[in-house]
């Protein structure tokens, strides 16, 4: 039985945080009604020229850095002629000869512990297409060029995938350099962040690499681990009953865990690319990429090491934390204001995962502060309300970001640790409950617990634990 070793290499696009497009004034937010953030630059009106938005390249620039890559200070954009029907234009504004960025790689580390470099070729600026509507009743589509225009960058690595599990651990590296960059919020689900898997198998041990395919369509690192089973599998069955892979472009059904083919694979002569004769070369001056380096934000890795050595939380919370970057801003905003990061580690680890996974929120859509997290932190440590009573205010912090230190005051939360009033609840607990007080002396411990409940009954939640506690075994 031979055996076979899959070769994998990603083209990944990732749309600009950028407020208007990359040649022209218009939004770039995502949704609006159709073709309502468009005008003539966008729309590929005869006589419309474009006009570079400069933090598109800023943006390519810092990746760019952050990917290990060098950066052509001498750049500009070719004009890459195609005939789709969301391609306004019947051309698409690209860089094929003088990329803006070249020569990278990031370092991934997969979840058996293994370190491995995967290459990055090239990083590139070009507008994004518009976006076909298909009506799924008639026999028509749409097109919606909302997307039109919107600033891309092309990231290509070197073929140097060989498993699903390290593509993932590459897109997700790559997706935490961006968003801490703010160059993207990287969402997959949206197409900010879009996957295209070019694929080829060889017998192991050979140095020639096997005719590759490439697949579009892939919207979640699921999707994408599936699409390279799938497609592992579809070529060795080819090879193996004596047939050839075509060289071509499959579309992935995740529902269906079918990719089927679309078009023949285009190469690059295929486009007729020749330098865009309506935008001037970029030149980026020594000056301003120096600018660029000192604006570049502490990476997660660099924050990984930090926390476990300024903060002392466990390695486990400093990974998850860190594993996105609104998350990482709360706690170092939060354990700031309160000194106290361990609590506030722990207040996102339980309390936040907990909500966050009930109400199926991703990390940014959380609303609260860390002014009022870090509130919260204090008047839990200090005692002022008791552990109970800090988690329903927390749920009230976490849905409506309130005032936690007014919301106790006004809603009278504050714990009773007035011993003489303490006294007098308890000792009526046990007068009133002779059987458990009879049960504790028997040596059933269950018996306190249910003491405790009363008491705490008694006093709406606000009684110090500890001290009814010292107290009820005190009378008992």
């Amino acid at each position: 039985m031979k055996q076979y070793e899959t070769v994998i290499g990603l083209e990944v696009h990732v749309e600009l945080a950028t407020k208007t497009k990359i040649f022209c004034s218009c939004p770039t937010e995502f949704g609006g009604a159709p073709n309502s953030h468009t005008c003539p630059v966008c729309t590929g009106m005869p006589g419309s020229l474009p006009v570079l938005n400069k933090k598109v390249v800023e943006y390519a620039v810092a990746v760019g850095l952050a990917t290990n890559c060098s950066i052509t200070q001498n750049c500009k954009f070719d004009r890459k002629n195609y005939f789709y029907p969301d391609n306004p234009q019947n051309y698409q504004i690209s860089q094929l000869y003088y990329p803006i960025c070249r020569n990278g790689g990031i370092e991934i580390t997969t979840e058996d512990g293994t370190t491995k470099t995967i290459g990055i070729h090239e990083i590139h600026m070009e507008e994004d297409a518009g976006k076909l509507v298909h009506d799924e009743w008639g026999e028509s589509s749409l097109v919606d060029f909302n997307r039109s225009g919107v600033p891309l960058i092309e990231i290509v690595s070197e073929p140097d995938m060989r498993s699903a599990e390290e593509v993932v651990a590459y897109l997700d590296k790559l997706r935490l350099i961006i968003q801490y960059l703010g160059a993207s919020d990287c969402k997959l689900q949206e197409g900010s962040m879009r996957a295209d898997v070019n694929l080829s198998i060889r017998e192991a041990g050979t140095e020639e690499f096997g005719t590759r395919t490439e697949m579009k369509n892939l919207n979640s690192f699921k999707a994408i681990a599936r699409a390279i089973e799938a497609e592992k599998e579809r070529q060795i069955d080819i090879i193996e009953s004596g047939g050839k892979v075509v060289q071509e472009t499959r579309r992935w059904d995740d529902n269906k865990e079918y990719s089927y083919a679309m078009r023949s694979k285009e190469d690059a002569q295929d486009y007729r690319y020749f330098p865009e004769p309506d935008l001037v070369p970029i030149v980026i001056s020594d000056s301003w990429l120096e600018e660029i380096k000192l604006s570049q934000p502490e990476f997660r890795d660099e924050k990984l090491k930090r926390y476990e050595e300024e903060y002392k939380i466990p390695a486990y919370d400093a990974q998850i934390i860190t594993g996105n970057k609104h998350l990482a801003d709360i706690f170092e905003a939060a354990t700031a204001i309160c000194n106290n990061p361990k609590k506030v580690s722990n207040w996102l680890m339980v309390e936040t995962m907990r909500l966050m996974k009930e109400n199926d929120m991703e990390p940014e859509q959380l609303k609260f502060s860390p002014e009022n997290l870090a509130k919260l932190v204090n008047l839990a440590e200090s005692k002022v309300i008791n552990s109970q009573t800090a988690k329903e205010v927390f749920e009230k912090v976490f849905s409506d970001d309130i005032d936690p230190e007014k919301y106790v005051e006004e809603n009278g939360l504050k714990t009773v640790s007035d011993n003489g009033a303490l006294r007098e609840v308890v000792q009526k607990v046990i007068e009133e409950n002779p059987q458990p007080v009879e049960d504790y002396h028997n040596g059933k411990k269950k018996a306190m617990g249910f003491l405790v409940g009363q008491i705490m009954k008694e006093m709406k939640g606000k009684a110090d634990p500890a001290m009814a506690n010292s107290i009820l075994k005190e009378l008992l």
